[in-house]
């Protein structure tokens, strides 16, 4: 309770307040006191030890104990004055101090120096605010992170495609190759692994931005989670994976853009079947623990290396357990999870470790 910043205030002033109020009690102190030495009640008492005490005596005692008086009030409210003046120095020293390690580290913020923190001390609000410019400061550094890699990523990406492309073209017009039909087919690959990737950022911009494009309707989660597995067994049969749909309970109907909800499952059954050797089991499973709706697919694959499991929805992350070069450009899983958030949803994975398998876990909320 000591440590909030207003009750520190608030028992200086009280204090420096109850101060003067003591000298001012002082001061009706002797004033009181003195009346009651007047002169009259000096004649009643002192007359009869020594007699009647002269005029100038008692204008000597009164001016005497008026001296005191004033002196004891003027100590006092220079004492509180002095207390007062120390405590409003240490009060805004203790102030001062936290906000100009703040302004400091704030001014190498702007200068894009985004390791900077300032020490969480002082009062409870002054901590808080330091809390709150550490977790600030926290997330620019992973943004500017994020976007020094993706931009690393982009620029990776776009240079294989377009090294290909110039590399034939200038052969076909060296004549080293022919314009045949199978060379024109090798470049078309690349012109569309292009608009694939140039799709996928503008589609994970909008997502992460909460503006893509969502058509909300009245959706049967179960059918559509069973219609869009279904379309995956011939695919798992091929490679002797058995791929099981479990509808736990009652399936509700949800507000959801169905094409957008397919998208998402097929890219988690896409890498389920990716990572998942021969005579492997997949389980897509759908369940309502209220609040929310849960949609799982698990699998007994390669699973997730615990150090590469936090980064698996990053853009371009492609671990060896996590995503392939071969078969993406590393946005799926992204995409998938802008698109549930963007759903008021979650999108999470686990995973026990390698050759243990992964669990990924769409969760909706039911309204």
């Amino acid at each position: 309770m000591l440590n909030r910043l207003w009750v520190r205030l608030s028992l200086i002033i009280v204090g420096v307040g109850l101060l003067i109020l003591g000298s001012a009690f002082t001061i009706e102190f002797a004033s009181r006191l003195w009346e009651s030495q007047s002169p009259v009640s000096l004649e009643q008492e002192v007359a009869e030890a020594i007699g009647q005490l002269p005029d100038e005596t008692v204008a000597r005692l009164r001016e005497r104990m008026a001296q005191n008086a004033t002196r004891a009030a003027t100590t006092v409210i220079i004492s509180a004055s002095i207390i007062g003046v120390v405590a409003g120095v240490l009060l805004s020293r203790s102030l001062t101090a936290p906000l100009q390690k703040l302004e400091t580290a704030a001014n190498a913020i702007k200068a894009y120096d985004y390791k900077q923190r300032v020490p969480v001390e002082g009062s409870q609000e002054l901590v808080a605010v330091a809390t709150a410019f550490n977790a600030m400061a926290e997330r620019l550094d992973e943004s500017e992170t994020l976007r020094r890699n993706l931009l690393a990523d982009v620029a990776h990406e776009l240079r294989h495609p377009l090294h290909v492309l110039q590399g034939n073209l200038h052969a076909i017009l060296d004549g080293v190759y022919e314009l045949s039909e199978a060379e024109i087919g090798r470049l078309l690959t690349q012109t569309q692994h292009l608009t694939t990737l140039v799709n996928d950022l503008h589609e994970l911009a909008q997502a992460e931005a909460h503006q893509l494009p969502l058509h909300l309707q009245p959706v049967a989660i179960g059918e559509l989670v069973k219609e869009t597995a279904v379309s995956f067994k011939p695919t798992a049969a091929a490679k002797t994976i058995t791929l099981t749909v479990e509808l736990l309970g009652a399936m509700p109907t949800l507000q959801l853009d169905p094409q957008r909800l397919r998208q998402v499952l097929n890219n988690l059954l896409s890498n389920a079947l990716r990572y998942s050797e021969a005579g492997g089991h997949i389980v897509v499973s759908v369940e309502q623990q209220p609040p929310h709706l849960l949609v799982r697919v698990r699998d007994d694959g390669q699973g997730i290396a615990p150090d590469k499991l936090p980064y698996v929805f990053d853009r371009f992350y492609r671990g060896d357990t996590a995503r392939s070069r071969g078969d993406g450009i590393g946005l799926g899983l992204a995409i998938a999870k802008a698109i549930v958030e963007q759903h008021e949803g979650e999108l999470t994975a686990v995973s026990a470790g390698l050759s243990h398998g992964s669990t990924f876990t769409i969760s909706l909320p039911l309204r």
